[in-house]
Order: C-alpha cells, then sequence, then structure tokens
C-alpha cells in the first residue's frame, strides 16, 4: 500500500549548486559562522549532492478502531534520483540505527557530504528509510508499540562521539575522527545529539512491521543492496530471510545483531536478547524450529573487555539457508566497541552456512573510527570501502551469468 502523497522537489539539502549562489550571499558566506546548526543560515553554503526528491508511505494495515479504520505500520521512504543519472544496476536502501532516523545518511553534524552524496554522486538510486515508530514512521497503533526515550547526552558523548576520554574497552583510546571535541556544549556535538529521537521498545511488533513493509519496498524497486548501521542491521536479516531474491547484499556497519546476547560494559554484565539467534521474530532455520527454545546455545570463548565471548548455537548448529544465500558484509571502526564483539555476528553466520565477509576498518588503512564512522572525518573513506565490495558482488554476479 502507498500513500497518495507524493512530493517531489530539488533535494532540499543540495539544490543549489555553488555557481548558482547569488554573489552577495557568496560573499557574505565567507565570515559567517557555519559550524553545526549555524548552517542552516541561508548564507551558508551546501555540500550535498544534487538531488531530486520523491516521499512514499510503504506497507502498512489496516487496524479497527472506535472512530473507523486507522492505517498502521507504513513506512516513510524517500527516494533519491541523482542529477547525474541513474548509472548502476541496483538501488541502495538505507537503515538508520536506534535513536536515529534517516537523516543520518544526508550530511553529517559537522555539515560534510554524509553517506547518501557519495553513492548518489557515483549514480546510485538512493532510498533512505524511517524505521517504524521512528522519525517520519510515527505508528498509530499504539497498543503494540512503546517508545522509550531516546539516548542521554551521557551516552551520546561516552560511547559514541568520544569514547576515548572515559575508556570501558581498550580500543577506545584509540578514537581520533570524530569532528570537534566529542563533548556536550561543542556546537558539533549538539548538532549530533540534537538528531537522536525516540525509538519503539517494542521489538516484536516493529520487526513484524519492518519485515512486511521493507520486502514490500523491494518489491517494488527491484534487487537492492541494503546498506544499514547498528541496530538497523536487524531489518536486512529479516528481509534477507523473507525475501532474499530482492536482496542483491546485506552491509551493515557495525551490526547490533549479536547473537542471542546483548552485552554490558563490565564483565560479566549483559542481558540475553535475540531469541532467534540475530532476530526477535521466527527466522526460517533447517532443520525447522517452531520456537526459539529448541536452538541450543553455548558460550564461546574467553571473555575479556577486549575480545568479548559469544553466544552461539551448539554443534551440530541449525543452517538458515534464505540469510546465507545473501552477500554479507560488516565493516568495524578501530576504536569502536564494536571491535570486541562483532567477530560473534560473523562466526554465528558462518554456523548458520553463510560466507559473510568481515572488513576492519584498520586492516584497510583506514583508523581511528568509532560507532558512527559513517559521520566521521574520514566517512568517504568508509563510503569507497562499501562502493568498493558492491562492485566487487556486481562483478561477481555478472561472471556467473
Amino acid at each position: 500500500m502507498r500513500y497518495p502523497t507524493v512530493v517531489s522537489a530539488l533535494g532540499l539539502a543540495g539544490a543549489v549548486s555553488a555557481h548558482a549562489v547569488p554573489p552577495p550571499v557568496a560573499a557574505a558566506a565567507a565570515s559567517v559562522d557555519c559550524t553545526g546548526v549555524n548552517a542552516i543560515s541561508p548564507k551558508c553554503r551546501s555540500s550535498e549532492a544534487l538531488y531530486s526528491r520523491d516521499v512514499f508511505y510503504v506497507g502498512g494495515r489496516s487496524v479497527a478502531s472506535g472512530f473507523g479504520n486507522i492505517l498502521a505500520d507504513q513506512v516513510y521512504v524517500e527516494k533519491l534520483t541523482p542529477s547525474c543519472g541513474v548509472k548502476q544496476l541496483h538501488p541502495l536502501v538505507f537503515f538508520h540505527g536506534g535513536a536515529n532516523s534517516a537523516v543520518t545518511w544526508l550530511n553529517t553534524p559537522d555539515n560534510r557530504k554524509g553517506f547518501a552524496s557519495y553513492f548518489l554522486e557515483k549514480g546510485y538510486m538512493v532510498y533512505l528509510v524511517d524505521q517504524i515508530a521512528t522519525g517520519r514512521s510515527a505508528q498509530q497503533d499504539t497498543t503494540d508499540f512503546a517508545l522509550a526515550n531516546s539516548t542521554t547526552i551521557e551516552i551520546v558523548q561516552g560511547g559514541f562521539s568520544a569514547p576515548e576520554l572515559a575508556a570501558t574497552y581498550p580500543q577506545a583510546i584509540l578514537h581520533t575522527q570524530w569532528p570537534g571535541s566529542g563533548q556536550a556544549g561543542d556546537p558539533i556535538f549538539e548538532a549530533f545529539a540534537h538528531a537522536t529521537v525516540p525509538y519503539t521498545t517494542s521489538l516484536v511488533a516493529g520487526e513484524n512491521a519492518m519485515r512486511a513493509s521493507i520486502c514490500k519496498l523491494l518489491s517494488l524497486v527491484g534487487a537492492s543492496y541494503l546498506v544499514s548501521h547498528s541496530s538497523g542491521a536487524q531489518y536486512p536479516i529479516l528481509v534477507s530471510n523473507d525475501c532474499p531474491e530482492l536482496v542483491a547484499g546485506n552491509i551493515n556497519l557495525e551490526h547490533s545483531t549479536q547473537p542471542f546476547w546483548n552485552y554490558g560494559t563490565a564483565l560479566g554484565s549483559g542481558s540475553a536478547a535475540r531469541a532467534w539467534g540475530l532476530a526477535n521474530t521466527h527466522l526460517d532455520y533447517e532443520p525447522p524450529v517452531s520456537d526459539p527454545s529448541e536452538l541450543q546455545v553455548e558460550v564461546v570463548g574467553e571473555d575479556t573487555l577486549a575480545l568479548r565471548n559469544c553466544h552461539l548455537q551448539a554443534e551440530p548448529a541449525r543452517r538458515l539457508p534464505k540469510i546465507a544465500s545473501v552477500p554479507y558484509l560488516c565493516t568495524t571502526g578501530e576504536a569502536s566497541v564494536h571491535m570486541t564483539y562483532d567477530h560473534c555476528v560473523i562466526e554465528f553466520l558462518k554456523q548458520a552456512g553463510g560466507n559473510p565477509d568481515w572488513i576492519k576498518l584498520a586492516d584497510v588503512g583506514i583508523h581511528g573510527n568509532g560507532h558512527f564512522g559513517h559521520l566521521e572525518k574520514n566517512n568517504m573513506d568508509i563510503a569507497a570501502v562499501v562502493e568498493g565490495w558492491i562492485k566487487k558482488q556486481d562483478a561477481n554476479k555478472a561472471a556467473r551469468v
């Protein structure tokens, strides 16, 4: 289902080229503070790529209410068409992480080009999704969805923008790529922190809504590469299970789908999560599983703050043939807490019959990144790594034809 509302306009973040800026504005920009939110001034130039923009709502269901039937579960999608023309075979669909929205893929908090601009300039069709009950995908069925307060300022600073200041894991001291101090009061930090939004704690309802709506989206746009950050990685996993023929590849910037467990900051802390392994809802295992209690779990490895142990399937492990059929990539920043446990997702996927790729950014010469590498100073280098992997997948597919 699609809402009848369609908006078509030049991309709001990049509608004016440098040559089109009137001379008085261009001259004034040199003396104007365009740091952080100050760049909202008409005197500040945008660094975003040129594109045209259409807006849609995809998926959804009818829910009876005391006032009649309402529509729920529809997902907000922005379609960005590059002004240079579409030159690539497969679109890219982007999924943000928790307490964020799709704006995370547009300009960075210090107003540099974001991931969307990088790929638009390469000729990719780009789709940006606000996850269910987040941002502009507001949820009307409040009986199924509960919202949590957004991430705290302390968590933003300690976990994302400046983990090196109070390192809870050894790799944190390597963090160098955040633009600005990463602390409250810094204008770049403030721009980032103000972009956090409430998110749903109704994990099962959220997954069920997203897996239906995103397969509907892909049926409309065709086989696509799914690019996710952090907890947004759970949705490409579900879509790879439900409609794998529509997923050209599953690309995860620091996947937060650690099997069966959420890690605490101290050894011995944490909590059970994702009873189906990589998700809170049903996955198609072989041999089949009707209830997640049928999955046998064991803890593997010594647990240290530098390298956490993993909660994996006990051998012989059940397979996930649909998910395993989709090419898979994870990238991990050198200074991110994900360096301590991203390997657990990789090992789980191997158990399940997959052949996942894991690129530790430091191994390819990209250093100093935390959890939000796609917003950090070297974000274009990370985007180039992602594009290189896409090109490799496309070449492999062409060779098999």
